[in-house]
C-alpha cells in the first residue's frame, strides 16, 4: 500500500471538489478561450509584418511556423486595437480558470506508474507539455504586460515558440478529452457516483474523485462561481486600458505607461517618454532637427518648416500597443507618407524604413509596407488634436499608420528610406 502522505498516493488528495464534472466544465471554457488567444496571438505577430524587413522580425528562423503570415491591412483602423485588446484582456481574465483547471487535475501529474502503455506515455508527455506550456505562456504574457522583462532573451521568440508548443499539446489533449468532457457536462450526473453497470464509454476524469474525500466546504457549482468571480475581477481591473478617460483608471492591475499622460491636446496614453528613449531636447529643436528622406532618384533634408509647407492632411487614428492598451481616435495632421515617397522619385507607393532618434528600447527602426504607405491616412504627423506634438508624443515628427501596432508608429523620426526592403 502506498504511503498516504505522498502525492503519488490517491489518498493524498482529499478535496471533494475534484471530479469529472468540475474538470470538464473548466476544460470546455478553456477550449474556447485558449483557441481565441492563440489565433489573436498569431494575428498580432502578423501585424508586425515580420517578413517585410529584418528590422521587424523579432523571431528569426521561424521557418514553417510562419506559414500563415500575410500582409497586414490598414482597414479598419481599429483592427489591431481590437485583436490585441482581446488577446491581452482575455489572457488575464482566463488566469483563474487556468489555475483552477491545473489544480483539478494535479493528482494525474503524480500518478504511478508513469506510463502503462505507449499510448498512455504519449498522453502523459502531452500533458506535461500542456501544463508547462500553459504556465510559461501565461507567465511571460503577464510579465510583458507588467513591463517586467525578467525572462532570458527577447519576449517575442520566447512567447511565439512557446505558443506553438503549448497549442500543439492543447490540440492533442482536446482531441482525446473533449468528446468525453461534453458527455460528462451533458449528463449532469454526480461525479462521485460510480458509473452504471455496462455504461460505455466511461466518464472522463472519474479517477480524479478522492477515495476518502474531506467534507466539502463549498459545492462544485460554488467553486465555479468563485473561479468566475476571480475572472470577472481581473477583467474589470484590466479592460479599462483600452479606453481613455475615467475608464482607464479602472485598469488597476495594468501599468498606464512610464508616465501619466496629463491633460491638454496631448493628454492621451504614451508608452515611451522622451526621457526614457534618451531623446536630447537640443537635437529635436526646430532650428537643428532635419528629416533625411532617401528614395529612388534623390535624397532631401527637410526642416520642420519645409514639412509644414508641404500639403497637409488629417486622419483620426487610435494608438494600440502590444501590451494591450490603446487610445481612442486622435486627430493627427501632417504630410502623407506617399507624398514623401513621391518627393524622392516614387510615383507609386514603396516600402519605407523609418529610423528614430530614440536610443533606448526596441524598434528604433521599423519598416512599413507599400500598402501602408499608399493609404492616404498614413502620415508623418506634425501635430495632434490641433496642437504641435509634445516631446513625449514624438516632437517634431512621428509616423502614424492605420491599424498598425504602436511600435511601428515611430516617434522622433530622423530618417526615412523608401524602396524595396
Amino acid at each position: 500500500m502506498r504511503d498516504q502522505r505522498l502525492p503519488t498516493s490517491p489518498g493524498f488528495w482529499r478535496s471533494s471538489l475534484r471530479g469529472p464534472w468540475f474538470t470538464s466544465v473548466l476544460g470546455l471554457v478553456l477550449l474556447i478561450g485558449v483557441t481565441v488567444l492563440f489565433v489573436t496571438g498569431l494575428v498580432s505577430y502578423a501585424a508586425y509584418n515580420p517578413g517585410l524587413s529584418p528590422v521587424n522580425d523579432k523571431t528569426p528562423g521561424k521557418g514553417i511556423l510562419g506559414f500563415y503570415l500575410f500582409s497586414w491591412p490598414t482597414s479598419p483602423v481599429w483592427l489591431y486595437r481590437l485583436t490585441q485588446g482581446v488577446h491581452v484582456t482575455l489572457g488575464i481574465t482566463l488566469i483563474p480558470v487556468v489555475l483552477a483547471k491545473l489544480w483539478s487535475v494535479v493528482p494525474k501529474l503524480f500518478a504511478l506508474p508513469p506510463a502503462r502503455s505507449l499510448a498512455h506515455a504519449l498522453e502523459r508527455i502531452s500533458l506535461l507539455l500542456l501544463v508547462g506550456g500553459a504556465l510559461f505562456e501565461f507567465t511571460t504574457g503577464v510579465l510583458n504586460v507588467q513591463l517586467d522583462y525578467v525572462f532570458p532573451g527577447s519576449f517575442y521568440p520566447l512567447h511565439f515558440y512557446g505558443a506553438w508548443v503549448f497549442f500543439a499539446a492543447f490540440v492533442v489533449h482536446a482531441a482525446l478529452r473533449v468528446p468525453a468532457a461534453v458527455r460528462t457536462v451533458r449528463r449532469r450526473r454526480d461525479p462521485a457516483a460510480p458509473p452504471a453497470v455496462g455504461a460505455s464509454p466511461p466518464v472522463v476524469g472519474a479517477d480524479l474523485v478522492a477515495p476518502r474525500p474531506d467534507p466539502p466546504s463549498v459545492s462544485r457549482r460554488g467553486a465555479l462561481w468563485l473561479v468566475g468571480g476571480g475572472s470577472l475581477l481581473l477583467f474589470a481591473t484590466s479592460a479599462g486600458r483600452s479606453f481613455d478617460g475615467p475608464l482607464r483608471r479602472t485598469a488597476l492591475l495594468a501599468p498606464h505607461g512610464f508616465e501619466e499622460p496629463g491633460g491638454g491636446p496631448g493628454g492621451f496614453q504614451i508608452n515611451k517618454t522622451a526621457a526614457y528613449a534618451g531623446i536630447d531636447a537640443a537635437e529635436t529643436d526646430e532650428e537643428v532637427w532635419r528629416l533625411t528622406v532617401t528614395g529612388r532618384t534623390r535624397t532631401v533634408r527637410l526642416t520642420l518648416g519645409d514639412l509644414l509647407r508641404l500639403p497637409q492632411h488629417s486622419a483620426a487614428l487610435p494608438i494600440a500597443c502590444v501590451e494591450g492598451w490603446s487610445t481612442s481616435d486622435q486627430w493627427w495632421r501632417g504630410v502623407r507618407l506617399r507624398d514623401l515617397a513621391a518627393l524622392v522619385g516614387y510615383d507609386e507607393a514603396a516600402d519605407v524604413l523609418v529610423e528614430s532618434l530614440q536610443r533606448h528600447g526596441a524598434f528604433r527602426r521599423a519598416a512599413l509596407s507599400a500598402a501602408q504607405v499608399a493609404d492616404g491616412r498614413s502620415l508623418l504627423a506634425l501635430s495632434v488634436n490641433g496642437e504641435p506634438l509634445t516631446p513625449d508624443h514624438g516632437h517634431p515628427a512621428r509616423v502614424v499608420v492605420p491599424a498598425a501596432p504602436g511600435v511601428l508608429n515611430t516617434k522622433w523620426v530622423a530618417r526615412m528610406t523608401f524602396g524595396d526592403l
